[in-house]
């Protein structure tokens, strides 16, 4: 079982070592992945913007997919003074600012409740085959999803296999799904999907 720190320093060497065009080409075949999945159905979907010098899942191929499925897209403000998140529905004229920690984010906007959100796509560091996820140690997605309902889809975004197994906390709440570019783990049913 690995401790959470070592693998944050693995994970971030590995996304390092990853070129410019790696990271774009197996983005889009995470969100061509995505396209597999049950989750198609709903109205709000949460995403996250990439910090892109810490080059994360580069998520604006899903993005296109939701805006012609003429899905409601919503984005979050970290406000770092109480590591809560603010939930903003994405709009043509949504003005988004880089804020000081790399993050893009909306300067305003409608806010939206956690509770009406279908699916949240989580950026993540590392995850294992139950479905457990590593981020950055600040807490700002266990607790929002926490806020979100029993049936909101969880799904992770990584450009690599999970560990077998991460030690976890009480108050890590686990995804229902993570995409790879190559395959997608179903962590409900326990199988890969393909």
């Amino acid at each position: 079982m690995s401790h959470k720190s070592d693998l944050r320093i693995k994970y971030k060497k590995l996304r390092e070592d990853l070129s410019e065009s790696s990271v774009e080409d197996m983005s889009l075949q995470i969100a061509n992945q995505a396209l597999k999945l049950p989750i198609w159905n709903g109205t709000y979907y949460h995403i996250f913007l990439p910090i892109s010098h810490k080059k994360e899942v580069d998520t604006s191929f899903l993005m296109h997919i939701l805006q012609g499925k003429e899905k409601s897209i919503v984005v979050s403000k970290a406000d770092f003074s109480t590591n809560e998140m603010k939930h903003i529905l994405l709009q043509d004229n949504t003005p988004l600012k880089v804020s000081d920690y790399g993050i893009p984010e909306p300067v305003s906007g409608i806010e939206i409740s956690p509770e009406i959100l279908d699916v949240v796509f989580v950026p993540l560091l590392a995850y294992d085959l139950n479905g457990h996820r590593i981020g950055y140690g600040k807490g700002f997605y266990d607790r929002f999803l926490k806020k979100c309902r029993k049936d909101t889809v969880f799904i992770g975004l990584s450009f690599f296999e999970p560990e077998p197994k991460i030690f976890f906390e009480a108050t890590d709440i686990p995804l229902d799904y993570c995409i790879t570019p190559e395959k997608t783990f179903d962590f409900k049913n326990n199988h890969l999907s393909l």
